[in-house]
């Protein structure tokens, strides 16, 4: 008989912490934990999606929404296997990106 942990089922729990504004972590050095890409119930952007990263900001686990289509590209590179990993979001001109 299988398991439960061998049907590979993937948890969409909620991501814990304080929504935090990207404007305050902005040229900081933070640690993604997490991070998830969905539908944007508000599309603004090209591809319409949401990102939603989990981060340790200043020894507090905050959560940052957002709907720059240069941090999703970016974030979906990453494999998921090497988080935690610390970055920084940088502002260049009217996009944001990880450094």
């Amino acid at each position: 008989m299988k398991s439960f942990k061998d049907l590979n089922i993937k948890s969409n729990t909620p991501m814990i912490g304080e929504k935090i504004k990207i404007s305050k972590v902005l040229n900081k050095e933070i640690v993604i934990n997490d991070y998830r890409v969905t539908d944007s119930k508000f599309p603004k952007n090209k591809s319409g999606k949401c990102l939603c990263i989990q981060i340790v900001f200043e020894g507090d686990m905050r959560v940052i929404f957002s709907g720059s289509d240069v941090l999703i590209n970016q974030i979906e590179q990453i494999d998921r296997e090497v988080l935690p990993i610390t970055s920084t979001i940088k502002q260049q001109g009217d996009y944001y990106e990880f450094t």
